[in-house]
Parts: C-alpha cells; sequence; structure tokens
C-alpha cells in the first residue's frame, strides 16, 4: 500500500510548499521529480520502505487516495472492478473508486516490506504516519467495508468506537486501513485523510503547528490539523510501534 498526497498545481508554490511539510513531519527526504511534467516525488525515509507519495494535480483543492500493490495489474484491475469498484471516465486501470468513492490505483508490487521505525523527536515524542482513514458516506460504509476486505484479503475488525473498522494488515505492511463512517454525506467523491500514530499528541501538534499547520478540531484520542495546503490529516494517540491504543 502507498498513500499519494494530492496537491493543486495552481498556484505552483503549492505543490512545493506541501511537499516541504510533509518532509519536515516525517524526517524523509524527497526523491527526484518523476513524471512527464516532475508531477511526481517519493517521500523516502532513513530506513526501511517509502510508502508516501505526493504528486502535483489539476484539481482545486488538495487530497489523498491510495496505490494497491499487485502482483498482476490486469487481473488486479478486473478483481476490483468484479468487486464493485467505479471505473474512471472513458476507461482504462487508471483512477479507479470505491464504491464510497475513495480514489485508487492498482500499481505493480515490487515487494516492499520494511516498515520504517518511528521517528524520535527532541523532548522524546515520537511518531510515524502509519494509518489511511477512508472517510465513507453512510450509505456507502458497509459496502466500502466488504470491498477493501476483499480486495486486500486482510481480515476486518471492529474499531475502538461503532463509526470505525479496520483492517489487520500483514507484518510489513507500513500503512494500515481505516474505515470511518461519516455522519453525512459528503459532496462530490469519497475521500481520505493520513493519521500519524505517537506517544504525545500535544507535543507532536505543536510541533506540526510550528511548521505551519493550523488547528481543525480536538478529540479525546485524536487531534485534526490541516497542512499549509488545506489537506486534513489526524494526530492519535496510537502506540507508533504498534499501532494500537
Amino acid at each position: 500500500m502507498t498513500a499519494f498526497l494530492d496537491f493543486p498545481g495552481d498556484p505552483p508554490a503549492l505543490f512545493e510548499r506541501g511537499c516541504s511539510f510533509w518532509q519536515a513531519v516525517t524526517a524523509t527526504t524527497l526523491s527526484p521529480p518523476r513524471g512527464r511534467s516532475g508531477e511526481f516525488v517519493t517521500l523516502v525515509p532513513l530506513a526501511g520502505d517509502a510508502f508516501v507519495r505526493a504528486q502535483r494535480t489539476g484539481a482545486p483543492r488538495a487530497g489523498c487516495h491510495l496505490d494497491v500493490h499487485v502482483d498482476d495489474v490486469e487481473e488486479g484491475t478486473e478483481k476490483a472492478l468484479s468487486l464493485g469498484a467505479l471505473p474512471p471516465p472513458g476507461g482504462g486501470r487508471l483512477g479507479l473508486r470505491s464504491p464510497g468513492g475513495l480514489a485508487f490505483c492498482l500499481v505493480h508490487d515490487r515487494g516492499e516490506s520494511q516498515r520504517p521505525a518511528p521517528c524520535t523527536w527532541p523532548g522524546g515524542a515520537r511518531s510515524l504516519v502509519d494509518q489511511l482513514c477512508i472517510d465513507a458516506p453512510p450509505v456507502a460504509f458497509a459496502a466500502d467495508s466488504r470491498f477493501w476486505t476483499a480486495l486486500t484479503s486482510w481480515e476486518l475488525r471492529p474499531g475502538s468506537r461503532p463509526e470505525f473498522r479496520y483492517l489487520a494488515r500483514p507484518v510489513g505492511i507500513p500503512l494500515r486501513l481505516l474505515l470511518q463512517r461519516l455522519d453525512k454525506a459528503v459532496a462530490g467523491h469519497g475521500r481520505g485523510h493520513l493519521d500519524l500514530a505517537c506517544n504525545d499528541v500535544p507535543a507532536e501538534c505543536r510541533r506540526h503547528l510550528a511548521l505551519g499547520a493550523s488547528l481543525v478540531r480536538q478529540m479525546p484520542n485524536w487531534t485534526t490539523l490541516a497542512d499549509p495546503t488545506g489537506l486534513e490529516y489526524c494526530v492519535t494517540r496510537r502506540d507508533a510501534t504498534t499501532g494500537t491504543v
């Protein structure tokens, strides 16, 4: 699994601003740009396999999508469509959407299996991006749960609250998938957001705010922030090593 941060390309500086922020948040380095217009970069950890990437898009606002790594892209596409994935406009295999509307792509698996260790910051706080939360509208929550369970073959488990379910990731997979049932439908397509696990939410949030994030809301187990491009994400009190609360 690879999480993609999708940043608008207009104004041009927004992409660079978003990449710089997440590079600082995750203590990673940016790969050389790739793609026809240099629209793709990878956030490369100090050790372990990369699992967060960014791209410049033509969309009006920032978002997230998921890359699902498979052995055979064509077979994976057929499987996804048979399970209820929505095909992209005009056909093809890129830009599929789950029943709830989350955009995802199927890409060839290159054997990435080493989960990076959490970063330790001055003062002792430890953190790691380790989860993509799929925000499903109420009417699609059950269908999305079935879809992602069948597509990944990962076990679906109940979350800490009734509106949450998660998929038990295999050993070595860096990115966990959490499904959240929204209170109401959202305009447009489904969406997703990144979650960081950390041992000190207040300290981690102060670090992010100093880097240019803004506070959206505070909850007992997590705090929602927005990066400098307006992309929302959460800092949670789950253990950065085990992923559990």
